[in-house]
């Protein structure tokens, strides 16, 4: 192979010093802009490209920052990632992805991975670690921004959704259509965001004047979102509810299957509701109503977050509304009066 050429192959070649090839490679120093241009020709012609290795030992920073998610697979961390992207291509930073498999120990060993390689800054989605993240930082020394993981510690930057809120009205737009034997389909693998979303759909049951009923809330263990939702409209099935709201859209989608494989009608039998808004969800049969996370506005914010540590601004934790999008997996329970429930505009 070609050997990689050097700022000592072009001073050979201009006739000039290596210091003097450095600083008209870098736009700096006192020089004729003739000299200037003549070694910045040259070394386009020679092929010559900066070593980012080099040039990070200099000024202290290799312009990257390192983001962990649970699965490339997820189609909400791929909006997340978009987010990340757009502000550090702006920003003229590179992003170094790692998968933690939502094992918290794979986590911790992805993240110091990713401080090994010199990043500047480490973005973790849906983090199984939390806490820890205190301990991680003064060993690294570099900001760690949390997103959907809003949980207490002395040392936290994160941007989340909010959550609670969000099954807040997606269940309460339940309860206005007239259900009464509403479900929650949790998630044992995110055991925060699930207690989150739960406690909005436990508020708006309370807020209705409905009896939380336990054996509605369940949250099956398999490793997949879908097959959760298979898993878990089978086990509710026989208790009869009227609507569900799941914990994420896969998880509903995984519901969707098992209605049709044993033959329950949505939302004829039964409403459903995702969480997320992923783009599948406005092309299932039936359209999913949902809570629309921004997923890309999230990203956004975490990475603009990341910058400004690095730029030691002061910033603050960021909470993002969501919006509840209804399409037509929901509808009323056969036994409502239509007449006293308000309308809700479609997507």
């Amino acid at each position: 192979m070609k050997n990689r050429v050097s700022i000592k192959d072009i001073a050979e070649q201009a006739g000039v010093s290596h210091s003097t090839v450095s600083r008209a490679l870098q736009g700096t120093g006192r020089m004729s802009e003739e000299t200037r241009a003549r070694i910045i020709e040259l070394a386009e012609e020679m092929g010559y490209t900066p070593d980012a290795l080099a040039q990070s030992l200099v000024r202290g920073s290799t312009r990257t920052v390192g983001v962990v998610v649970t699965t490339i697979a997820d189609p909400f961390v791929a909006g997340i990632i978009a987010g990340i992207e757009e502000v550090a291509g702006q920003a003229g930073y590179t992003v170094l992805l790692g998968a933690s498999h939502s094992n918290p120990e794979r986590e911790i060993a992805v993240v110091e991975n990713l401080r090994q390689r010199r990043v500047d800054a480490v973005i973790v989605t849906a983090s199984r670690v939390g806490d820890h993240y205190s301990e991680l930082l003064q060993r690294f020394g570099a900001p760690i921004v949390l997103v959907n993981n809003m949980v207490q510690g002395e040392y936290l930057y994160a941007i989340t959704c909010d959550q609670t809120d969000g099954a807040f009205r997606a269940t309460s737009y339940l309860t206005q259509l007239g259900h009464r034997r509403i479900a929650y389909i949790g998630s044992a693998a995110r055991q925060h965001s699930s207690r989150m979303r739960q406690l909005g759909y436990e508020t708006a049951l309370a807020q209705a004047g409905l009896h939380v009923d336990p054996r509605l809330i369940i949250a099956p263990k398999e490793a997949r979102d879908v097959e959760v939702g298979r898993a878990a409209l089978r086990m509710l099935w026989p208790l009869r509810p009227t609507a569900i709201l799941a914990y994420n859209d896969l998880t509903a989608i995984g519901a969707m299957i098992a209605a049709r494989e044993m033959g329950v009608r949505i939302p004829a039998d039964i409403s459903l509701v995702g969480f997320d808004d992923i783009d599948v969800t406005e092309f299932v049969t039936p359209p999913l109503t949902t809570v629309h996370q921004p997923r890309e506005a999230m990203g956004r914010a975490a990475m603009q977050m990341a910058l400004d540590l690095l730029h030691e601004k002061a910033i603050q934790n960021r909470v993002l509304a969501c919006e509840l999008v209804v399409r037509d997996s929901t509808t009323f329970p056969i036994s409502a009066d239509k007449a006293s429930v308000p309308s809700f505009s479609h997507a």
